[in-house]
């Protein structure tokens, strides 16, 4: 906007009286409409109401002040009535009063001041019209307008365009205010049309509901007649019949009674009942993993014997030189066997078995005789590593397992440390595989120093 919605104020200097007015051709406009009767220029002080642009009173007043207020204060400078004059009405003798000047000037910039003390001492600190603009943009986006406008107008420093921006801003914010108002007011009939649709249809169910409690108190008279009735003919009963009816009540409760007994002694049964057949299952349970565990036992004993059977039968045939031996343990021939733990009797006779095999077996007993640091030393250079859970402690089982794994040695465990176990894992073992059980690559990791 870069011309102001209203006509600037004149200079004081301009003052011409009606003669001279009449001779320039303007003519005297009403006092509402009239020019500020003093300039004012930029001082230190803050302008006065009376000392503004009469163009600005009108959005003064309508802005910073509320109806309600300018009721209580138009009226005692001016003959309205308060309660009877319209908001037009006081609105526009507000503005007349404010143009003219004098005591209802004064107290309207009293009251305005009162109002937005804070606002005023918030726009204090402006040093130019910058700092003011920057401080009614800020209240526009808050949407606080009424106290910054009149904190605007009065500024010391508040020129006329500064003044002439508010006031256009302010003039479009009215007609954005009128436009939510119309839609508002759209809204409120489209309202009371919905309220009065709802209040018919409350009416209609009141009734309604009347009706439904007038029906439920004469059905509720009916039945108290009738209770009313049965209970005169109960009274005239005779006494026998009561005793009778006693009599039958006693023998039920104590029937009843006695059938609570049994309920819970079978219910105590059942339980007893279901605890033994839960046992009963874990037991079957136990014996049937048992029977699992003792096949699979017998499973591998029986291949054991057949393996032992088979060892001693070849073993016979070559000694005796008759046919092409066959002998079980040929697959170890040339094989250099290491085994740990066990017993000394078996022990040899699997020494035995070996040799006569063409194989080397290597014993170690775990620790019970021979040093444990021997263990280690003697894995390296065995082609096969076996050992039997049942006669082997642990530590010496861990040692094997880690030295074997570090210089890639086949090692397998054995059932028990008899003979027909390591016979049928000898049988159970590929020849394929043990040929394949060659000396592997010299390990860089030293047995003494890690």
């Amino acid at each position: 906007m870069h011309t102001p919605p209203f006509r600037l104020a004149q200079p004081a200097r301009l003052k011409l009286s009606g003669d001279e007015l009449a001779g320039t051709g303007m003519h005297v406009a009403d006092a509402c409409c009239a020019p500020a009767k003093v300039s004012f220029s930029n001082t230190k002080r803050r302008a006065r109401l009376a000392e503004l642009d009469s163009h600005l009173h009108c959005s003064i007043i309508g802005t910073c002040l509320s109806t309600h207020e300018l009721r209580k204060l138009v009226p005692k400078f001016t003959g309205l009535d308060r309660r009877d004059a319209s908001d037009l009405e006081i609105h526009h003798s507000a503005v007349e009063l404010a143009i003219e000047g004098g005591a209802a000037a004064k107290a309207l910039q009293k009251l305005l001041d009162e109002h937005y003390a804070g606002a005023i001492r918030r726009f204090d600190k402006a040093t130019d019209d910058v700092d003011l603009l920057k401080l009614w943009d800020e209240a526009l986006k808050s949407g606080d307008i009424p106290p910054a406008y009149w904190a605007l107008m009065t500024h010391p420093f508040a020129t006329m365009p500064v003044r002439q921006k508010a006031f256009g801003e302010l003039h479009m914010l009215s007609h954005l205010v009128g436009a939510a108002n119309r839609a508002d007011i759209r809204r409120l009939v489209a309202l009371e049309e919905e309220n009065a649709a709802l209040k018919e249809k409350i009416e209609r169910q009141q009734s309604r509901l009347q009706e439904l409690s007038l029906q439920r108190d004469a059905s509720i008279a009916a039945l108290n007649e009738q209770i009313a009735q049965l209970t005169a003919q109960t009274s005239r009963q005779i006494p026998g019949d009561v005793a009778g009816l006693e009599a039958e009540t006693q023998r039920l409760h104590d029937k009843l009674a006695d059938a609570d007994q049994r309920v819970a002694l079978h219910t105590s049964r059942r339980e007893a009942a279901e605890q033994r057949a839960l046992q009963e299952q874990d037991a079957a349970l136990a014996l049937r993993r048992s029977h699992d565990q003792t096949l699979t036992l017998l499973k591998l004993v029986q291949s054991e014997c057949d393996a032992l059977e088979r060892a001693t039968v070849d073993a016979a045939d070559a000694a005796s030189g008759a046919g092409t031996r066959r002998a079980s343990l040929d697959s170890v021939q040339g094989k250099r066997i290491a085994y740990v733990g066990g017993r000394p009797g078996s022990n040899a006779a699997l020494k035995r078995l070996v040799e006569a095999a063409g194989g080397e077996l290597i014993v170690h007993d775990g620790g019970v005789e021979d040093r444990k640091g021997l263990l280690a030393a003697a894995l390296p250079g065995a082609d096969l590593v076996v050992f039997p859970v049942d006669c082997i402690d642990h530590d010496s089982m861990n040692t094997l397992k880690r030295v074997c794994e570090r210089h890639q040695i086949d090692y397998h465990p054995l059932r028990t440390a008899s003979v027909a176990s390591f016979v049928e894992l000898m049988a159970r073992l590929h020849p394929e595989q043990l040929a394949q059980l060659g000396n592997p690559p010299p390990s860089a990791f030293c047995l003494r120093h890690g």
